[in-house]
C-alpha cells in the first residue's frame, strides 16, 4: 500500500516583522515634512494582535496607513491578514483607526478552501480543518503539487503558506 504524504496550510503573521515595520513607519514619519507639527501614532499590541493609528485628520490618516503598508510589504509581513477597522473620532479631534492582525485561517475561508479543493474533483485527495489550519493528505505527491499550485492561484482572503510536509 502507497504511503499517504501531508502537508499543512496555515496563515500567520510574524509579529517581529510588524514591530520591524512599524519601527521603520514610525522613523519615516518623523522624517516626512507633511507630518511635521502633526499628530501621528502608531501603537501595536502584541497579546491582542492589533495595530492602532492615530492621525490628525483623515487626510494624515490615509497617509499614515499608506507608509505602514508599504513598510509591511517591504518586511514581508502578508498584508492580506490585515483587517481594517472604520475610521473613529478620537479625542482633541484626532482619528484613529485599528488594524487587527490575522492570525491562523479563519473558519469561513477554511471551508471555502476545503469546498475548492473538493470542486476540483483530484483523486485521493482529503482535506481537513484542524483548528486555524488545514491538514491536505494525499497518497499522490503529484496530487499534493497539484493542490498547492491551485490554491497559490485563488484568493481567499488570507495569504496562505504550505509547510509540514510528511510520508506517513
Amino acid at each position: 500500500m502507497a504511503a499517504n504524504c501531508s502537508f499543512d496550510v496555515t496563515s500567520t503573521v510574524d509579529l517581529q516583522e510588524v514591530d520591524n515595520a512599524l519601527n521603520q513607519a514610525r522613523k519615516e514619519i518623523i522624517q516626512r515634512y507633511d507630518f511635521k507639527g502633526a499628530k501621528a501614532e502608531i501603537d501595536f499590541n502584541r497579546q491582542e494582535s492589533t495595530v492602532t493609528l492615530v492621525a490628525d485628520s483623515e487626510f494624515k490618516m490615509q497617509a499614515l496607513w499608506e507608509i505602514v503598508q508599504g513598510r509591511m510589504v517591504k518586511r514581508g509581513v502578508p498584508v492580506k491578514n490585515l483587517t481594517l477597522g472604520d475610521i473613529q473620532r478620537g479625542a482633541g479631534d484626532t482619528v484613529r483607526r485599528i488594524v487587527t492582525l490575522q492570525q491562523g485561517i479563519p473558519a469561513d475561508a477554511a471551508k471555502a478552501v476545503v469546498k475548492f479543493i473538493k470542486d476540483r474533483k483530484l483523486k485521493k485527495v482529503q482535506a481537513a480543518i484542524q483548528g486555524d489550519q488545514l491538514r491536505i493528505s494525499s497518497p499522490s505527491r503529484d496530487e499534493l503539487q497539484a493542490v498547492i499550485g491551485l490554491l497559490k492561484a485563488e484568493d481567499f482572503g488570507v495569504e496562505l503558506q504550505f509547510g509540514n510536509y510528511r510520508e506517513n
